[in-house]
């Protein structure tokens, strides 16, 4: 299917060598530009559906200034560079391209980029349509409810907060609006629960006067078009925020979004969306309002129409909405904590769970990525459809394409029979690729093919077979390096970042740190048999002021040391000083010299390995291998291991010993 493209680009041989190759493949080409002035006019004149954009153009400004002003109008480009270091890709991903080619390029890679942005640019345009449809036909139905504010509010924060995620929602009424308060809103405090809050409560939270509190939000509040701050631009350069800097104080506001509203009735409401993260809000959230903006007004205006009084309202309790039966997602429930950050990620894997895009999960190790990805499996349709895992490090180069792609009898030394593999298993549900960015560069261009084409061949075979499979996959490394070092595929990191989801480190979300530590703590004690009495206050502050480079994982080995070493009878304490991936708890002994104490450490440490071993199946060297979690080296494991008698079947009952 041909395209209209306009080449930004001041070298003509290169210039010319894109047209010339564009033009063969079928495609309408719109024009060459040597400056972002020159492209400008020639978009003005021309409906264009993509832009080859080069990042260092003739003028005062370069690709990527013109890249800003492509994405708010929804025009996919593709960059251009003959320098694909680091800093440029970081600095071209801050634009959202739709690809990236580095000179000199090859035909073939270019019309694959090509073909990767106008496939992603066209999935996230249809992705786009759909949600905001259902946002609009949703806001339709609140219209019609017979509820009242408080209601239609908070199911209005949950409908837009998929697409425009907020940790505090607020309605300001103007004077002449039927409810008597001037401020209500929503304090987003766990996936899908919010906490209710209004003019009283604001006051009592921030600590001042409701004279002062007022005055302020009134006399910095005189705008009446949609605008987005920042608390530090409000503090440096006297941009005036849009309600009291106490109250940015209070919630560590970082960035605020206004959205006034223009009832029919002449009305004025103003909605407010608070964020933690600095520059959350863009151009493209008013963009999105503004689309909105008919179903939203007739909400508003049914919202102020009905509006309960404030004393209807109990204050001194705040009203914590907990989710509803059609919210509710048992699916998230091993996922622990309700920091921004993580809250931002849930609300994104549910945004994206229905549809059979492509995900990229990105995060250190141990943030939880596999369940990040069981769970965008078990939100989608596909969730009866089998979930297949496979951890990219962990097979030998040598079988990577036989475990993926499967094998004919006979195909090489040891295929006794005709094996699937791991796409064809994962057939009508989704593959989960961990470590991605493990995967050999051979391995990579057949994994390309597979998300172009949909369909594997069989090493050894001569027809090829369709799949329907949806792919996730994950990595810790940062892609954009290993672009840079040659190790991985441009375009196929394109193909599969078409939806990325970035978990935040353990360090980044400590004030989730206790609830996980009770959550393992409840769990491993359940799983030894012992009873749980707590975790003593001195720990607690042992593991907040960790760093966890490990994350999560750490944390969970952390807390099940703590339970094994644990008497019984009281809260868990660290009988060790904290240091992260530490030895073996054995090794703490000062005293122990009587013959059953030195028992009770061998079958505590047995155990304890024995353990370790279940949870890496078996696996002891590599990345997450035993050894490593156990920070000893693979040999010492295995003679420990030969010591105290650990054989396969300890860790692995369903083989047999051979």
């Amino acid at each position: 299917m041909s395209s209209k493209i306009l080449i930004v680009e001041d070298e003509f041989v290169v210039a010319n060598a894109l047209r010339l190759a564009l033009r063969q493949a079928g495609h309408i080409i719109n024009g060459i530009a040597i400056s972002t002035d020159a492209a400008e006019e020639a978009l003005r004149k021309q409906e264009t559906d993509l832009v080859l954009l080069d990042i260092r153009l003739n003028g005062k400004q370069t690709g990527i200034d013109l890249a800003r002003k492509l994405r708010a109008d929804h025009i996919a480009f593709i960059f251009i560079s003959a320098n694909s270091s680091q800093k440029i890709l970081e600095e071209a991903k801050t634009t959202e391209p739709y690809g990236f080619i580095v000179k000199p390029f090859r035909e073939k890679d270019l019309l694959v980029a090509v073909d990767i942005a106008l496939y992603r640019h066209k999935h996230s345009l249809e992705s786009q349509l759909r949600q905001e449809e259902l946002l609009r036909s949703i806001l339709n139905e609140l219209y019609h409810e017979e509820t009242n504010l408080k209601e239609k509010l908070i199911k209005t924060a949950r409908a837009i907060q998929p697409h425009i995620p907020f940790d505090l929602i607020a309605l300001s009424f103007a004077p002449q609006a039927a409810s008597s308060n001037k401020y209500m809103g929503y304090l987003h405090i766990g996936f899908d629960e919010y906490q209710f809050i209004e003019d009283e409560e604001l006051i009592n939270i921030t600590d001042s006067e409701s004279e002062v509190f007022f005055s302020e939000s009134e006399n910095n509040d005189i705008k009446t078009s949609a605008e987005i701050y920042r608390s530090k631009v409000s503090e440096d350069s006297g941009i005036i925020s849009p309600s009291p800097k106490m109250l940015f104080d209070r919630f560590k506001i970082a960035s605020c979004m206004r959205f006034p509203i223009v009832t029919n009735a002449g009305l004025i409401a103003k909605y407010f969306f608070y964020s933690r993260q600095q520059d959350h809000y863009t151009q493209n959230h008013i963009a999105l309002l503004n689309r909105l903006k008919r179903p939203l007004v007739e909400v508003t205006e049914k919202m102020l129409s009905g509006a309960a009084p404030s004393s209807a309202i109990n204050i001194s309790h705040p009203l914590i909405v907990h989710p509803s039966p059609t919210t509710s997602d048992p699916e998230f429930k091993t996922i622990i904590g309700n920091h921004p950050l993580l809250l931002a990620a849930l609300d994104l894997i549910k945004q994206v769970a229905p549809y059979n895009t492509s995900v990229l999960i990105l995060g250190e190790s141990g943030t939880g990525k596999e369940k990040v990805a069981q769970s965008i499996h078990s939100l989608s349709t596909r969730k009866n459809g089998p979930f297949i895992k496979v951890n990219c490090a962990a097979i030998p180069a040598a079988l990577i394409e036989s475990e993926l792609f499967g094998h004919e009898k006979g195909a090489f030394t040891g295929a006794v029979e005709k094996r699937k593999g791991k796409f064809e298993q994962a057939d009508g549900g989704t593959i989960f690729l961990d470590e991605i960015g493990e995967l050999p560069l051979d391995m990579q261009m057949k994994l390309l093919r597979v998300l172009q084409e949909k369909e594997i061949d069989h090493i050894g075979g001569n027809t090829t077979k369709k799949v329907d499979v949806r792919i996730v996959a994950a990595t810790n490394r940062i892609l954009e390096k290993e672009i840079a070092a040659g190790n991985f595929r441009v375009d196929l990191y394109y193909r599969l970042n078409v939806f990325p989801i970035t978990l935040p480190p353990l360090r980044e979300r400590k004030s989730d740190i206790k609830a996980l530590a009770l959550y393992f703590a409840n769990w491993y004690c359940r799983e030894f048999n012992k009873e749980f009495a707590g975790i003593s206050s001195s720990m607690l502050e042992e593991l907040h002021a960790y760093d966890w480079p490990g994350n999560i994982r750490e944390l969970e080995n952390a807390i099940e040391r703590a339970v094994i070493l644990n008497d019984n009878t009281s809260k868990l304490e660290l009988r060790q000083p904290f240091t992260g991936n530490a030895s073996l708890p054995i090794e703490t002994a000062a005293i122990e010299t009587l013959d059953d104490v030195k028992l009770i450490q061998q079958e505590t440490e047995r155990q304890y390995i024995i353990s370790i071993l279940k949870k890496t199946e078996g696996r002891i060297r590599g990345a997450q291998g035993a050894a490593e979690l156990l920070n000893i080296k693979p040999t010492t494991l295995e003679s420990k291991m030969a010591k105290l008698g650990i054989k396969r079947n300890d860790f692995m009952p369903w083989t047999k010993t051979l």
